[in-house]
């Protein structure tokens, strides 16, 4: 076990985060010693019948279970219920507060999968599109519930968008049918990035762009120089075994320091890889990698801490618990 230094509270040794606060675990202590909750001389056989349910809960549900005078079979059961983090997909229990993967606070989700369930609604209904702003901490920092099915917002909304300035007067365009829900950039000035799931490959096209940290970069292709008019072939050095090149985007239009794309692929971060950003505090040591499979170069986020993004383009669908970057800010869709 890890103790958490923040709040005390005990957590498996294979969690980041502490279930009770959501504080990073360190890392370089030993793991808690453990010791038995059976007196030496065991526990006699008809009390062993009467106190243990038939299905053996597993320790951590156990540990995380809450205190109760008598701890009866439907109490254990209830405390191992898994809540599927929305952010990782890790498995937890009812009883944590902070996904013990990620450190996403878990409160809705958990509340969600306890409480009973609603009578179906439509989905088209107006307020059904939950937006939630995140701190850089994964605190919550407002909400915002759209007022009809079909919604833009942006700076000019007001509520939690109002005190973006990078956030156009009109950025991005929420609509709701019977069957799914999207999200459209409507032209913004600094786009609508979508939050990518851990180790799950996202197509790269032609001058796609997308943020891993503060950093802003762009894929280009790497286009053969044609003739001359006149027939003359260009010199230039060979592009053989490139598949192309990202480059960091500075301003509206303008890019800077350029990285050729071997067929092998290349891996990004801070501290590890091919490609790397010592100064961006936000880039995690190893944080994505580019990969050419079958034509095809595919962007995908390997665990980072604060994830990586992809640029859309186009009108995309959107799931509950989807994460959007717009301007600064980072929301959390609740569908």
């Amino acid at each position: 076990m890890i103790t958490c230094p923040k709040c005390s509270k005990d957590n498996q040794d294979h969690y980041k985060f502490c279930l009770g606060c959501g504080a990073e675990l360190p890392r370089d202590v030993a793991p808690k010693p453990f010791v038995p909750q059976t007196p030496a001389q065991g526990v006699k056989v008809a009390q062993v019948a009467q106190s243990v349910a038939p299905a053996q809960p597993s320790p951590a549900a156990v540990l995380q279970a809450p205190p109760v005078a008598a701890p009866a079979p439907a109490a254990v059961a209830g405390g191992s219920v898994a809540v599927t983090c929305p952010q990782c997909g890790h498995a937890n229990t009812t009883a944590n507060l902070f996904c013990g993967s990620c450190g996403f606070r878990l409160g809705q989700a958990a509340a969600a999968a306890t409480a009973p369930k609603p009578a179906p609604q439509s989905s088209s209904g107006p307020g059904s599109i939950v937006l939630t702003a995140l701190r850089a901490d994964g605190s919550e920092a407002g909400t915002y519930a759209l007022p009809s099915a079909t919604m833009t917002v942006g700076r000019e909304t007001g509520a939690i968008f109002a005190g973006d300035s990078y956030l156009s007067p009109r950025h991005a365009t929420f609509k709701q049918t019977s069957s799914r829900v999207t999200v459209k950039d409507e032209g913004s000035l600094n786009g609508v990035y979508k939050k990518l799931v851990r180790d799950m490959p996202v197509e790269l096209r032609p001058n796609d762009m997308f943020r891993i940290g503060q950093e802003i970069i762009k894929f280009e292709p790497l286009a053969p120089q044609t003739p001359s008019p006149d027939g003359v072939e260009r010199l230039g050095s060979p592009a053989k075994g490139y598949v192309g090149r990202i480059a960091l985007v500075i301003g509206r239009d303008v890019t800077g320091n350029a990285f050729p794309i071997p067929e092998t692929g290349v891996h990004l971060g801070r501290e590890r890889g091919d490609v790397l950003f010592p100064e961006d505090g936000y880039v995690s040591g190893l944080h994505c990698r580019l990969t050419w499979d079958n034509g095809k170069l595919m962007l995908t986020d390997l665990g980072s801490s604060n994830g990586s993004f992809f640029r859309l383009h186009e009108e995309t669908e959107i799931k509950s618990g989807d994460v959007l970057l717009m301007g600064q800010q980072l929301f959390r869709v609740a569908i």
